[in-house]
């Protein structure tokens, strides 16, 4: 998209313009090297072509100013980062520490008021889709907004800041939402000035978040304070800062046992003390900016002093150089000021402070609440956050949380996007062992590549230290009658079978008490064999599981009820009478490899470089080929019987097709699967595939031609509800950081449970879907990527210095209609805080299933791009204002390096592309898909499910209904689609006084659904908002009255299907139904009965989400001083999210989002 106001027009003074454009964080925002960037920028398409001229006020339209960005999407990168190269110009890499003190940050009210009396050039938005560029800006008695230019008189061209009512952030007004332009205009750069007795706006788009937030900060001051805002702001700014810093400075003064130390402290204790504040800014830039600030001084105070008389004071001269190492109380206040104050957390603060320069305790609580998603947050919970976070004593005492303090907790382990619920199991551990992913590792023994590199026990220990609970020993014979672990034909280095097993035993359960699985491929005579058992036995000893599967159970035991024991999986003899050794088909997975490798370096050549990747191609292909050919006989080999009775819930078995598994195949018995095979039926059979795994563990290999140890990605296997996807550990990068990231959500403990649509029995799922899955709600997640902080330039780069120009990628990883990623800008040449103030957002098909993935890379890099990334299930997510810990490729995370982002998620009615919803929302009902059920062609059956039609569509109604009503409701409040009620209620209570300040709406809280009662005559604008809510209060009744007696019948209908479920086949026969035809009718009862249960649930879910908006209500009205005075009123907390307090609970998935 071409950016909004780029290229300035000739309106405005000059001067102030470039005043204006001088100040700010000394950052300057661009695309990167001509890549088109489709994201939401301040920006507008090429189909906006000229603004309005200076001299005329007819039709305006957009300028044309940039890119054809717009239409072009984003090519996406290769998915290994670290082999990636972006083609572009060559630009030369310059060496800079900082930005000049003279580019003065704009981080308090009086700097944003003074940049709003030079003022700004600004879009006004019509109702017509109109646009206008004016030059907006206070006038200097700071009593009204003028602008121009304009057809009116100059004393019309002006709004009393009187007047003003409201100044509202987004695109949250009638104006914006039925603006041809709305997709056009970033939400993070527009905002409204509500005014006068009739509620009209001003519809403003600004050229830069900062900007948009620099008038929306200063316009809230001067409602609160008038024209005297300055004044009062300079009487009291920064108090609590100040006040701390200075004994900050005099401690450390007092500590300096110079005879100078009146004159400052020195250099390099005034680093060290700001450094003890801010650690990742560097030495470098802290003393760089001392230097500077001093230099800047002398220049303008003069090295050479006159003392009046004519004769210069070379003395003073002499004394004023040689402070040079000193620095004084003013310059560390100042430089502290400088480097430690995050504009974009200011600008949240005074947000939330009721323009202050600090939080009090009912501040915090709101923006615990509102923002955070905590719940039961008690004044007594912010007093304890700011004892802990508030630097100053001064602070402490009096409840107040400083800047500096307000910083220190956001960037705390509390405020980490991470829930830490999910630092501990948090999951059902007690189903069957099919039905959760398990962490599992390829070759563990290798710690290179698959071909030539070294074996070492420490592959093990590191897998198993990560949370892996499937490792892989494969078992050759060795000399000296002893076995040894190594990939067969290789050059790969042995290990000694005892010692694997060794550290096996000493690390099995250092990360996980749940069970082990250890992969035996058997490659050993039948001496060595013995020796393996004897070794196994030994070693292993009680941990070993061997008791023998009942054969009517229908599932595995659960992880719970295996605890600390360690499973064998491998093959197993058929029973026999005589109970002697026998014939198993070998399992081999590293022959073909070796074949090809063995053909290709017959004449000893060794290869290398390009060579290899070419053979690595071309082998992959005829990999793909073999395993899709008929079915090979496999190699037979003699199996000792005391192995074969170590194996006993996992015993490998050869894989046919899913009709011979379904009737056959034990619970107990396992199949693995060749990727490319895995692949196939994922493409081809998705659905049966689904189904398989419901009972049987199913296990997925790397190829084996993946010589260099890449690894496959785990998702297009776990979308099938595939178990055991073997990754190969020691090979950094996306896949092994999803993997890795996928079991963080259980307390690492190796298993995840799968999604309840691949575990019921009777389900119907495809991952291929590109609609909606039956019964799962889709969500829209919101992210708004704020800042970075502290990023280094990346680990390979040939750059000299440290600057970087960073970007962010938020990408979403899941089944294949939710995979997308997003971009923002580039900032050139600001790895500290550069800022993005860029939103962007994703619907969630199936919201399970999905991780978050934000990646850091620099534009103009040499020889690397790659700064950090971090990888989050969707699940883990934690809502409001949080820090990203950035992680190398490897897994450690870089030092002191974050991304600052908000992150929101809601349903589908909650957000989307709302141009003219208000409008649209109330047509709704006219345009409502209904999800319909499916014919079988067994007239019984059919019957059944007819019953339900009915009953689904008043389900339907009911829920959507109450969504779309919430929706108007929260566009009347003016707020965001990522806004909850909490966040209305608020909103609105600062809108609803009268000329006497007394509220004109209050809320009545005696009942369960709370009333909102008008105390005088409405103006139209809030008769609107007070008949939307009975309409939203109504439509809530309606859920919670009629809810349960519907979902009763459904229930029953479901339970009444189910009877037919085991004759299905001889009713299909019965009805004359053969062949494709009965599979077809099967798949439609799965289908059937999988909307029935997901309509239900659906239903339950809108219950308790009423049940959780009256709360919300409740709460807010509370909290924003707006109930009627009455007894016995009693504040009711939201249970949805656990509070600070909670402990964490079992459930049989996470907290769901």
């Amino acid at each position: 998209m071409a950016e909004f106001g780029e290229k300035k027009s000739a309106v405005g003074p000059p001067v102030a313009r470039c005043q204006a454009a001088s100040r700010g964080a000394g950052i300057s925002l661009e695309t990167h090297r001509g890549e088109p960037v489709s994201n939401g920028n301040c920006s507008a398409s090429e189909t906006m072509k000229k603004v309005h001229s200076e001299s005329s006020c007819e039709s305006p339209t957009w300028e044309n100013t940039v890119s054809d960005s717009a239409t072009t999407p984003i090519p996406r990168r290769s998915s290994l980062i670290k082999g990636g190269s972006r083609a572009g110009g060559e630009r030369k890499k310059t060496v800079s520490f900082s930005s000049s003190l003279s580019e003065k940050k704009i981080s308090s009210a009086t700097d944003c008021i003074h940049s709003m009396v030079e003022g700004n050039e600004l879009k006004k938005i019509r109702p017509n889709s109109r646009v206008y560029q004016r030059y907006y800006l206070l006038d200097v008695g700071l009593q009204a907004l003028c602008w121009e230019p304009s057809k009116k008189e100059s004393d019309k061209a002006r709004i009393s800041l009187t007047s003003i009512r409201e100044v509202r952030t987004g695109r949250n007004t009638e104006t914006f939402r039925t603006s041809g332009v709305y997709d056009q205009i970033s939400e993070d750069c527009a905002f409204s000035i509500i005014y006068g007795e009739m509620y009209e706006s001003l519809d403003l788009v600004a050229n830069s978040a900062e900007m948009a937030n620099i008038w929306m900060t200063g316009l809230r001051y001067l409602m609160q304070y008038g024209k005297h805002a300055l004044d009062i702001l300079a009487s009291s700014q920064d108090s609590l800062r100040l006040g701390w810093l200075e004994q900050l400075f005099s401690s450390a003064a007092d500590s300096n046992t110079q005879e100078d130390a009146e004159e400052g402290i020195c250099l390099q204790a005034a680093i060290k003390l700001i450094q003890s504040e801010n650690p990742g800014v560097s030495s470098g830039k802290v003393e760089h900016r001392f230097k500077e600030l001093q230099r800047l001084r002398d220049r303008m105070c003069g090295l050479t002093l006159d003392n009046g008389s004519g004769v210069k004071d070379y003395g003073e001269n002499k004394r004023l150089t040689g402070r040079d190492d000193r620095v004084t109380k003013q310059e560390f206040i100042e430089v502290f000021h400088d480097i430690c104050t995050r504009p974009e957390i200011y600008f949240l603060l005074v947000q939330f402070s009721s323009n202050k320069e600090f939080l009090d305790s009912q501040d915090l609580m709101r923006f615990l609440e509102a923002e955070q998603g905590m719940t039961q947050v008690s004044e007594e919970t912010s007093l304890n956050l700011i004892q802990s976070y508030e630097p100053s004593e001064e602070g402490q005492q009096r409840g107040y949380l400083s800047l500096d303090g307000f910083t220190k907790y956001l960037t705390s382990a509390e405020c980490q996007l991470f829930d830490r619920e999910h630092d501990t199991v948090c999951q059902d551990m007690s189903q069957p062992l099919s039905h959760y992913y398990i962490n599992s590792s390829h070759n563990t023994y290798l710690i290179e590549d698959q071909f030539k590199g070294p074996s070492d026990i420490s592959g093990y220990i590191r897998a198993l230290k990560m949370g892996c609970r499937c490792v892989e020993v494969d078992i050759w014979d060795g000399p000296d009658e002893e076995p040894v672990v190594c990939t067969g034909h290789t050059l790969c280095p042995p290990l000694a079978l005892h010692c694997v097993l060794e550290a096996i035993g000493r690390y099995a359960f250092v990360a996980s008490e749940y069970p082990l699985i250890i992969c035996i491929e058997n490659h050993c005579s039948l001496p060595q064999q013995k020796v393996m058992w004897q070794h196994v036995v030994r070693i292993l000893g009680e941990r070993l599981y061997t008791d023998p599967p009942d054969e009517g159970d229908s599932y595995l035991p659960s992880p719970y009820a295996l605890r600390h024991r360690i499973l064998l999986k491998g093959k197993k003899l058929e029973p026999v009478s005589d109970g002697e050794d026998g014939e198993v088909s070998e399992e081999d997975e590293g022959a073909e490899m070796c074949q090809k490798m063995k053909a290709a370096n017959s004449g000893g050549t060794v290869l290398i470089g390009s060579e290899k990747d070419m053979l690595q191609k071309s082998v992959s292909a005829t990999a793909v080929t073999q395993c899709n050919s008929p079915h090979l006989p496999p190699k037979q080999f003699q199996l000792l019987k005391e192995l074969s009775g170590l194996v006993t819930l996992c015993h490998s078995v050869r894989f046919i097709d899913f009709a011979t598994s379904s009737k056959s195949q034990k619970p107990w018995e396992l199949c693995s699967f060749h990727e490319s095979l895995a692949l196939r039926f994922a493409g081809e059979s998705p659905g049966d595939f689904v189904n398989h795994n419901k009972r049987f563990l199913s296990r997925v290999y790397p190829s084996p031609m993946r010589i260099d140890s890449s690894n496959m990605n785990p998702q297009d296997l776990w979308k099938c509800g595939c178990q055991i996807v073997s990754m190969n550990f020691q090979t950094a990068g996306l896949m092994m950081d999803l993997n890795t990231a996928w079991f963080r959500q259980n307390g690492n403990c190796g298993y995840v449970l799968r999604p309840a649509i691949m575990r019921q029995e009777v389900s119907y799922f495809s991952a291929d879907t590109r609609d909606t899955v039956p019964g799962v709600s889709p969500q829209l997640l919101h992210v708004k990527v704020i800042s970075g902080q502290n990023l280094p330039k990346p680990r390979g780069s040939g750059a000299k210095g440290d600057v970087v120009d960073p970007y962010v990628y938020v990408e979403i990883h899941g089944i294949p209609a939710d995979c997308t990623e997003r971009r923002t800008r580039t900032v050139t040449q600001n790895g500290d805080n550069p800022i993005f103030d860029e939103s962007f957002e994703f619907q969630i098909i199936l919201p399970e299933l999905a991780m978050v993935r934000f990646v850091v890379l620099d534009d103009d890099f040499i020889g690397d791009e790659f700064i950090g990334q971090y990888t989050i299930p969707l699940e883990c997510l934690q809502p409001g204002y949080r820090h990203v810990p950035l992680q190398f490729l490897t897994g450690e995370d870089v030092p002191h390096a974050k991304l600052f982002v908000h992150v929101a998620l809601t349903n589908r009615r909650g957000g989307g592309k709302p141009h003219k919803r208000g409008l649209s929302v109330r047509k709704a009902r006219k345009g409502r898909e209904y999800t319909a059920l499916r014919d079988l062609g067994i007239r019984a059956v059919d019957e059944v499910f007819k019953m339900a039609a009915p009953l689904l569509r008043e389900s339907t109604d009911l829920r959507e209904n109450m969504q779309t009503s919430v929706a108007v409701f929260r566009e009347l409040c003016g707020v965001s689609a990522v806004a909850n009620l909490m966040q209305c209620i608020l909103a609105l209570s600062s809108r609803v006084s009268g000329p006497d300040e007394t509220p004109l709406l209050l809320f009545d809280l005696q009942d369960q659904y709370p009333t909102l009662e008008p105390q005088e005559p409405l103006p139209d604008v809030l008769r609107r908002v007070v008949s939307t809510y009975d309409m939203m209060v109504q439509a809530g009744r309606a859920v919670m009255e009629v809810s349960d007696g519907i979902y009763d019948r459904i229930l029953h209908i479901q339970t009444t299907a189910m009877e037919f479920h085991e004759k299905l086949p001889n009713l299909a026969a019965k009805e004359g139904l053969k062949g494709r035809k009965v599979s077809r009718a099967l798949e439609s009862f799965s289908w059937n009965i999988t909307i029935l249960k997901g309509q239900a649930d659906l239903l339950k879910h809108a219950k308790a989400e009423v049940q959780e908006n009256m709360k919300q209500v409740h709460d807010a009205a509370l909290t924003g001083n707006l109930t009627k005075e009455s007894l016995g009123v009693r504040r009711v907390r939201s249970q949805t999210r656990r509070g600070q307090d909670d402990k964490p609970t079992t459930s049989s998935r996470g907290p769901s989002a």
